[in-house]
This record gives structure tokens, sequence and C-alpha cells, in this order.
């Protein structure tokens, strides 16, 4: 069972030594690596009491859309009910995405690496070492059996954790040839015996947005296929350097790549003739990205009464919830064949509101700028990517009953929902109500309230707290 840790003595960090500053540090780490591994036996008991079996006290079990089996580990591990997961995750502060992972990871390694779960339970290996190992066995392709996993986590086991990530890569793979998995090839003649990973990706982190409005992209790409690229950059940042540019020499490649996806419209510059002749020579338009950019404007008016609009020199980006620069922005929309779209001022304080249950555009847009992201606790999922949920539900036969309509569908009673957040609301316990415009309250299964508004989710108080019993 858990223990509960004790509360750490009040310690005046300036009175200590540094020896006694080393024996902190090490005292607080094996309390954070002894915490961590009692989270994951707290997240595998968690879906012990969640299995399968336990959708079927829901009314709305048999609705369409409702609470179904979640497998989030590999071939062996228990099922555990969806909408236990989002619980879990609120009361810790990260989103139900993140409390998946979890769970899914305390289920691989008690079932699937059970040598490596009883080294992070025993303190010799941390937990977070552990969770890469899990979650390289979980989303393995093809996928690792039982027995594949199980050899896996001998090897691991056997020096006691200390693999790293190019390590663990190999140790899969040879796992993959070693127990003979392969996915079929679409191409040969699945009696040919044909069995490979595929390590070929092109990845960009659309989360992870520097200040400076850059992202990063990684890849692996086919062998002819990289040099092919590696010279078309050099060309390409050769050709900036000998129309003017003196950016460096990184800056000129990265340059050249995002040419490449516009079709090379920096060459435009070769072409003799006015924006409108180049303009009008037949090439799609090359760069059509659509951005949402929000920035305060400001109305100055002139001596001769003339009104000008100026604009704040930061802005805020949807797109990542990052900061943008309005130089930026003119950047972007100055290169050659860009398609520019002013989209109307929408006031977000204004109550707008439709007879019927459909939501019309402008409200749509409205709700998506004034929430963000869904509107579930610690949920980053952009809000134009939700569904517009009645906060109170429609209800259709208000009107053919001659009573007032409950759930009206207006600005204060309507708010932006992942499909995942949307069908839990729908089909579960968990409860929100409106609090503010763009502010919810949210309500678990088991009491816990948490508020949701502009500025992120905070946790409000929690039911009386339960004693819990000590390891023993």
């Amino acid at each position: 069972m858990i223990e509960t840790l004790a509360a750490p003595q009040d310690v005046r960090v300036d009175d200590l030594s540094a020896s006694a500053l080393l024996a902190l540090a090490r005292d607080r780490k094996a309390a954070e690596d002894r915490a961590a591994a009692d989270l994951l036996e707290v997240a595998a008991r968690w879906a012990d009491l969640h299995p399968p079996e336990s959708i079927h006290s829901a009314v709305a079990f048999t609705v369409p859309g409702c609470e179904h089996e979640e497998p989030i580990a590999g071939e062996g591990c228990p099922l555990v009910a969806e909408f236990c997961v989002a619980e879990l995750g609120a009361v810790l502060g990260i989103s139900t995405m993140a409390a998946k992972r979890l769970i899914g990871h305390a289920l691989e390694l008690r079932h699937r690496l059970p040598r490596l779960w009883a080294q992070v339970q025993s303190g010799r290996v941390p937990a977070w070492r552990a969770r890469s190992v899990a979650e390289a066995t979980i989303h393995a392709t093809p996928a690792l059996t039982r027995e594949a996993a199980g050899w896996v986590d001998s090897q691991v086991a056997a020096v006691a954790g200390r693999i790293g990530p190019a390590q663990l890569d190999r140790l899969v793979a040879e796992t993959i040839k070693r127990f003979e998995l392969a996915l079929p090839d679409p191409a040969g003649d699945p009696e040919d015996g044909w069995q490979h990973v595929d390590p070929r990706h092109a990845t960009i982190d659309t989360q992870d947005v520097h200040y400076a409005g850059t992202m990063r992209l990684e890849a692996e790409l086919d062998l002819a296929d990289a040099l092919d690229l590696d010279r078309a950059l050099a060309h390409g940042a050769a050709t900036l350097a000998a129309l003017g540019s003196v950016e460096r020499l990184d800056a000129r490649r990265a340059k050249a790549l995002g040419d490449l996806a516009r079709t090379q419209t920096a060459l435009d510059l070769h072409a003799q003739g006015t924006t409108d002749t180049r303009a009008q020579d037949g090439l799609p338009i090359a760069r059509e990205v659509v951005l949402h950019a929000h920035f305060a404007a400001t109305a100055t008016n002139d001596a001769d009464g003339t009104t000008h609009t100026l604009f704040g020199a930061t802005g805020r980006l949807e797109e990542g919830q990052r900061l943008v620069m309005l130089d930026q922005v003119k950047a972007w929309c100055g290169d050659t064949r860009t398609k520019v779209t002013i989209k109307p001022v929408i006031d977000l304080t204004a109550e707008l509101t439709t007879p019927g249950y459909d939501i019309p555009d402008r409200i749509r847009e409205q709700v998506a700028l004034r929430d963000r992201t869904c509107v579930f606790p610690w949920c980053s999922r952009p809000a134009r990517g939700c569904d517009i949920d009645h906060v109170i539900p429609y209800a259709a036969d208000a009107d053919a009953e001659g009573r007032p309509q409950p759930g009206p569908t207006t600005t204060s009673n309507l708010a932006a929902l992942c499909r995942r957040h949307h069908r839990l609301k729908t089909h579960s316990p968990w409860r929100y109500t409106v609090t503010g415009p763009g502010a919810f309250e949210w309500t678990s299964p088991h009491g816990h309230r948490f508020r949701r508004d502009p500025s992120g989710s905070t946790a409000l108080d929690d039911p009386p707290p339960v004693p819990l019993p000590r390891r023993p």
C-alpha cells in the first residue's frame, strides 16, 4: 500500500554548509523518485478500480458515442474504462492525454515489464527511465507480443534500467527481428518473410513554438532523398546569398527549405517586371497558410480629422498560443504570391443568440476566439477543432410544449469542448456551469471542483481528505 510521506522539516538553506546542501539535495531527489514510483502504483490501482465492466453501471452505456473499452497499453494488459482517465488527470493537474500515458505506462510496467516494475518500486530505477522503456514497448511498430516485451524487460533489467534512447531503439529493433514480428508488405508476397522497421518520418513539433516564431523539424529520410534535399538546400542558400541576403548560412538553408514548400518563390526575384506582372504569370498562389493573429488596435486622429488605426508591436498567435511580432506578420504577408485574408473584428463581449439548436458561423467563431482551447480542465486542444457545446442542454421539445428554452443557443450558454470531453460531459457524471464570460466551473464524479477561465485551469476546494494507509 501507499505510505504518506512525512512533511519535510523547516530548513533554512542559507544556514547549510556545502556538505549539508549536497545531503539535502540527495534526500529531496530520493523523495521525488519515491513519489514518482508511488504515483505509478496509484495509477495502476486506479485502473484496477475501473475495468470495462464498471461501464455497465452507467445508464448511457448503450448510447452510441458513449464510454467504451480503452486499450492504453500492450498485449496482455487489462483494459480500462475510458472516462476514469479524465478525473485522475484533473486531480493531478495534467491533461487527459497525459493521464492516459501515465496509466498506460503503469500497466505496461506492471504486466509486461515486471522486472523493471520491481526495480522502480524498490528504488533501483527512477520512474522516468522506466516510463521511457514502457513508452517504447507500447508504441513499437510492429506491436510487441507479451513474450517480446518480456525479453526487452530482461535486457533492460539486467543493467538496472541504465539505457539511453538510442540503445533502447536498437533493442526494440533487435526484439522485432528476434521474435520475427513483421508488418504485411503491401507490395510483396507475405510468404517472403518480409520484415523491417521503417524509420522514415518528417515531424514538425507544432506544440513548441520558439519565442522567435520558429518550430523544430525532425526527419529521417531515405538516403537518396536526404542527399537530394541537402543539395537543394545548399543551392537555395547560395541563391539567396547571390540575391543579396546577408543572413548566416544556417538561416538561409532554413529559409530555402520553406521556399521549397512554396514551390521556390525566391526564384521569382530572377524575373523582370513588377509584382503585378509576377502575380499574372499563371503560377498558383504559393503561400496560403491559415494563421489567426490578434493585435491590440488603437485609433488616433490627425489634426485634419483623419482617423488612423495603430497596431501594437506584439500580439498573440492562436496556433501554439504564442507571442507573435507585428513585423514578423508583415514579412510573412510580403512574400510573393501570398494570399492574405482579413477577417472582420468580432466583439467578444457581445451576447450573440440565435433561435433553434444549430450554431451559425458567427457565433461559432466568437466562442472559438473567446475560449481559445477546449474548456475542460488542463485540456489544450485548440477551440477551432472542438465541438461547440450547449452547457445547459438544448431541449428540442420546449417550443412544442410551450415552455421557455432551458438551453438557448446563445454565447453565454456555449463552450468549446473537444470530442473526448464533449462525450465525457454528455455520458458521465462530470458536470460544469458558466461562472462568467469564458469562465467555467467543473465538478468531477468524486466531487473535486476545477475552474477554467482564459488564464488557465485551477483546482478549487477539494472534498475532505481521505487518510492514506501506510506502507507495511
